[in-house]
Formats: C-alpha cells, sequence, structure tokens
C-alpha cells in the first residue's frame, strides 16, 4: 500500500513538473528572445475579421528545431497553401521570417516586438510589378491571434490594409 501511495505521489508530481520542464528550451535558443512568438504556436482554424464566422483556411504554428525556429503552414480554403519560418536572429538581434507560397511568392521581412506586438517589415517583390513595402503585425487576441498587414505603395508614407485575420482554436 505504501509502495502504491509513493507511485502515486511521484506520478503526480512528474505530471506537474512536466509541463514545466518542457517549456525551458536550452542550448543555443534558450535565451528569453527566442521564446517572443511562442503565442503564435497552435492548431489554428483563420478568419476575415470582417466575416468571423467563416472559415478561410486553416493553420498550424509549432516551435521546431529544438525550440529556435516558429514554423507556419497557412493552407487557404482557395488553394493557396504558404509556409513561414521565423527565428529571432541573435546576431542581429532582430526577427526574420521567410515566407513562401506554392504560387512562387516569396517574402522576407525583419521585425521584432514593438509592445505586445511582433511586428515585421520588408519589400514585396513581384516580377513585372514595382516593390511595394509590407508590414504585419501578430497579437494576442482572447484565446487566438490576430494578424494585420499593411501594404505602401508610396515609401512607407501612406498605408493600406492588406488583410486582417484572425486564428482561433482548431475545433
Amino acid at each position: 500500500m505504501r509502495w502504491t501511495c509513493r507511485l502515486l505521489l511521484f506520478t503526480l508530481l512528474a505530471m506537474v513538473a512536466s509541463p514545466l520542464l518542457a517549456a525551458e528550451p536550452s542550448g543555443a535558443c534558450g535565451a528569453p528572445a527566442y521564446r517572443q512568438f511562442d503565442f503564435f504556436a497552435g492548431d489554428w482554424d483563420t478568419y476575415d475579421a470582417q466575416a468571423p464566422d467563416k472559415i478561410v483556411a486553416r493553420n498550424t504554428v509549432k516551435v521546431i528545431l529544438d525550440g529556435c525556429v516558429v514554423h507556419e503552414d497557412y493552407r487557404q480554403n482557395d488553394g493557396l497553401h504558404g509556409e513561414s519560418y521565423s527565428l529571432y536572429d541573435a546576431a542581429r538581434k532582430v526577427w526574420h521570417q521567410s515566407w513562401v507560397t506554392n504560387r512562387g511568392d516569396l517574402l522576407l521581412l525583419d521585425g521584432g516586438m514593438q509592445g505586445d506586438r511582433m511586428v515585421f517589415k520588408g519589400v514585396e517583390r513581384k516580377v513585372g510589378k514595382p516593390d511595394v513595402l509590407v508590414r504585419a503585425a501578430w497579437h494576442r487576441q482572447g484565446d487566438g491571434v490576430r494578424e494585420t498587414a499593411e501594404r505602401s505603395v508610396d515609401g512607407g508614407k501612406t498605408w493600406k490594409t492588406a488583410f486582417d485575420i484572425l486564428f482561433k482554436p482548431h475545433g
């Protein structure tokens, strides 16, 4: 009986401690800066903020490569499939994101935390079109995440919303 109680106590302690231990990355990406974008990790249903009841995409975001990279797998209902890889670049002291799609798009962004938002900026380059400045910001909203993106065709003097989406827990 005593052995059974000790085993039960040990099991309960391990269950309580395990999440805490798992949340403590070690090694090359153990510094707090690497955890700043972890709030985006999750299994998400994606909604246009203007139509918050209609799912437009499924988005799976995981922290991979020993806690060094935030990987996004975005699958829009119209067939667009994009993936992003975001990481804290300690050498430059900035966050970097590379976004690629099944439509041949590549977008390279840099940024970091601004208050409670992760903000990335970059230049969108497309063959036969003028370069466009883009910026995107993610922040927690309730039990989900909101992302807004803006574009500027006049070098940043004015900005126009490109999209405003909500990520809510899947299911």
